[in-house]
């Protein structure tokens, strides 16, 4: 508003000061006089402006006469002129059209319509970086594969559309099922564009899938490098990586380098709870029990877990259920409330017979949070306490469906998965396993939080009920 305001005022000044200028000519100028042959012209200064600026309007038309002729001669003779692109207007013109009509009818999901408007496009336009997209799109909407290919395969052909080319033959492998290739795929595509987001993430998804933990270290590397990753994510997502090469190397039997990676990976992420575990493993073999007990608590304030808890019983095999007991108390002081320590606790005094204790570490669990291995334990200790076997029986019936309380459980797909693992086995997302309730049951308690876990290899004597 303000500037129209503006311009509206800009043009009233010019148009005063040309008049004012004009009367002051007309005032005091002497005028023009010119002879041609015998022929006088006497001007007034007014009639000498108006001229001028007819001479140089005359010019104008002249000079753009000329450059016309100029382009209708090259024209004649076979160049691409500005007559021809005047011609070629319309063709741009029906050609875009068609390229919007097309986009507009793959968004609505009208493959023949799109295809249509491809080909026409490509007829006004020939412009096949444009319009070969396009079609490969409709293509595929419309399930011809083999066509959607061969359009890729062109794109390759041009370095301004081989990503793109790259990047749909990628996800025609992906949608195959076949991602040794589209693994392949992607790292052609990442080495032309290191920076696309979509890229990285599919082929650091790929590498996990495939176990390459040195090649999806260094693309999450990319990741952090180029700023599409925050760096706590990455520092974790990096932890995961290392523990899994941790666990790899155990197997290759090269046990020093696995064990400092495993340390590593802990002190990349001390929240993440199989690294913990194992970092704490490494350390004891290392001799350094008191940095293993450290790593363990430490992992246990942030989130009780049965294979922290295991890994702890881990540090003295030998000692008696009692002495167990007593240990572990500085364990569970960590997280004295949480059900998980009441749960352990609970185990370890059945492990040593003292099911009133056993009892009371439950706490108010069996009403409050009636899990099955909850159900389960209070079965353990009424058998041990030497109550019927009808309410012993009553607790089984009763864990067999009882919700199986925390598992591992994918945050994408809420699968639920015995053990933990980088990738989930439905969704194939790449640390997306999460220690949590899973949203129903689906399997058996996991293998980590089963009865008493932490008898395997305690002292004789204990018992189960």
């Amino acid at each position: 508003m303000l500037w129209s305001i503006l311009k509206i005022l800009i043009f009233v000044a010019i148009v005063a000061g040309l008049t004012y200028g004009a009367g002051i000519l007309m005032e005091n100028a002497p005028g023009l006089r010119i002879a041609v042959a015998d022929i006088e012209f006497a001007l007034g200064p007014l009639q000498a402006v108006i001229l001028a600026l007819a001479l140089v309007a005359a010019v104008w038309l002249l000079l753009k006469l000329a450059g016309f002729l100029v382009a209708l001669l090259r024209f004649l003779n076979g160049d691409e002129t500005a007559i021809s692109r005047y011609f070629n207007r319309s063709r741009e013109r029906r050609g875009f059209q068609a390229l919007a009509d097309g986009m507009l009818a793959l968004a609505s999901g009208e493959s023949r319509l799109a295809m249509s408007n491809a080909a026409k496009a490509e007829r006004y336009l020939r412009r096949p970086e444009l319009t070969n997209l396009l079609s490969a799109q409709a293509a595929e909407m419309s399930g011809d594969r083999t066509r959607a290919t061969e359009i890729y395969k062109k794109l390759l052909q041009d370095d301004r559309t081989r990503f793109v080319g790259i990047r749909g033959l990628m996800k025609q492998k992906l949608s195959e099922g076949d991602t040794d290739t589209a693994m392949k795929l992607a790292e052609k595509a990442f080495a032309l564009k290191p920076r696309h987001e979509e890229t990285q993430d599919t082929l650091l998804q790929l590498q996990a899938r495939a176990e390459d933990w040195k090649g999806a270290r260094q693309t999450l590397n990319a990741k952090l490098r180029h700023g599409s990753l925050p760096r706590d994510v990455h520092k974790r997502r990096d932890a995961i990586l290392a523990l899994c090469e941790a666990r790899d190397l155990m197997v290759d039997g090269e046990g020093p380098r696995a064990r400092d990676m495993a340390i590593e990976a802990n002190r990349l992420s001390p929240d993440l709870i199989p690294a913990a575990a194992l970092a704490a493993r490494a350390l004891d073999q290392q001799d350094k029990p008191k940095q293993a007990l450290k790593v363990l608590k430490r992992a246990w304030e942030i989130q009780p877990h049965p294979d922290l808890a295991a890994a702890f019983a881990e540090l003295q095999p030998d000692e008696t259920p009692a002495e167990r007991v007593t240990r572990f108390e500085t364990l569970a002081a960590g997280k004295p409330d949480e059900p998980e320590t009441r749960m352990l606790m609970a185990e370890l005094h059945i492990a040593a017979e003292d099911f009133p204790a056993a009892r009371k570490a439950l706490g108010d669990l069996v009403a409050t949070d009636p899990t099955a291995r909850v159900l389960t334990l209070m079965a353990a200790i009424e058998r041990g306490m030497g109550a019927d076997d009808s309410v012993v029986r009553g607790y089984l019936a009763r864990a067999l469906s009882a919700p199986p309380g925390s598992q591992w459980v994918c945050d994408s797909c809420s699968a639920a998965h015995e053990t933990w693992a980088p990738v989930c086995t439905r969704c194939h997302g790449f640390d997306t396993l999460a220690w949590k309730r899973a949203p129903a049951p689906q399997i058996a308690l996991p293998g980590a939080a089963d009865m008493l876990p932490l008898l395997v290899g305690a002292a004789d004597g204990g018992s189960a009920g």
